[in-house]
């Protein structure tokens, strides 16, 4: 089994957060976004990874760190890593045909700006699987169209009227993915262009005419990460998550003096906390120190300072200097406070 990431946009919407670090790369509850991911679907999958392929962008922002961080993720999970680029925005079919040596066998495509909860047992013996999530509002996704056998048979971007339920979340599994990109590669050639781009939907569309049998994999829980609000959302949401499952995120090496510490949180190592109360449902990065605070429901990444601050539904990045007495400030673009 292969699993293919593209990975390969800036992130605008998380901005600025994502302007020198790639958006999979940032932390959700102590963990890359990617990383989490990647390894969610490796236990839904319960079988044993060949290889993982990243397809990222321009070297100049995704670079030699991001690349050996993404080979020593491939191999705590037992896989290869393969690193491909797609240096021009052309859409997602487009990013998964600059995998193209590697689209072959069993395969889940996944992409990289969302986590998830599941528990299914995959049907291998489907041409192909689109996992969804059932929403309450349907005509806010693109959903699946179910025949009487619940089997997949037309994808509908945003339904003025009601098609079903099961929102397509961005992961796939394919029985064989060189019949994707046999597919791919006409709509490649032929140059059949969707929102300005060449789309993965469109190597689907012709798999579907061509017979090949869809199935759903319903997941319990998609959490986005697409901008600042619903990733704060989602690192609150995973915390509980993994406090249920007795995972440890506290470090053993954090230093704390006349601190309240509310759990759920993740607190990285060397973190120094005084005279504050942090929690419930953040997450703070290694080597931060935290002063004279209140922290809850927020993101502070590594080596950060926040000094005299109350903090709530905050993201705060690295090497960042926060201190809520000051008023002579230079903040940049795309810089909130609020």
């Amino acid at each position: 089994m292969k699993i293919i990431v593209p990975m390969a946009g800036r992130g605008s919407r998380l901005r600025p957060h994502s302007l020198t670090v790639p958006k999979p790369l940032i932390p959700v509850a102590g963990k890359p976004i990617v990383h989490r991911l990647v390894a969610d679907i490796v236990g839904v999958l319960n079988e044993e990874i060949e290889e993982i392929a990243f397809i990222l962008g321009d070297p100049a922002f995704f670079g030699d760190d991001v690349v050996e961080s993404l080979k020593d993720l491939a191999k705590e999970l037992g896989a290869k890593a393969s690193i491909y680029r797609q240096l021009e925005p052309k859409g997602t079919g487009h990013a998964i045909m600059c995998a193209e040596p590697s689209l072959s066998g069993p395969a889940v495509v996944a992409y990289a700006d969302t986590l998830i909860r599941a528990d299914f047992d995959l049907d291998k013996d489907a041409d192909a699987v689109i996992w969804t999530k059932k929403v309450d509002n349907p005509s806010a996704y693109g959903v699946v169209n179910l025949n009487e056998k619940n089997e997949i048979v037309e994808l509908v971007e945003k339904p003025e009227t009601f098609v079903s339920d099961q929102a397509v979340i961005g992961i796939y599994y394919f029985k064989d993915v060189s019949v994707l990109k046999n597919e791919l590669q006409f709509v490649l050639d032929n140059n059949i262009i969707n929102g300005g781009e060449y789309q993965i939907n469109d190597g689907i569309k012709r798999m579907m005419a061509d017979g090949k049998v869809f199935k759903t994999g319903t997941v319990s829980e998609w959490m986005d990460c697409g901008n600042k609000e619903v990733t704060v959302e989602t690192n609150r949401r995973m915390l509980g998550f993994l406090a249920e499952a007795n995972e440890p995120l506290i470090s053993a090496s954090i230093t704390t003096e006349n601190t309240q510490i509310i759990e759920p949180c993740f607190i990285g190592e060397g973190v120094v906390i005084k005279n504050s109360t942090v929690g419930p449902f953040a997450s703070i990065g290694k080597g931060t120190i935290i002063e004279n605070s209140t922290i809850k429901n927020s993101i502070i990444q590594t080596q950060s300072t926040i000094k005299n601050a109350v903090l709530d539904n905050a993201m705060i990045g690295n090497h960042a200097h926060f201190d809520g007495t000051f008023t002579n400030v230079s903040i940049g673009d795309y810089s909130q406070l609020k």
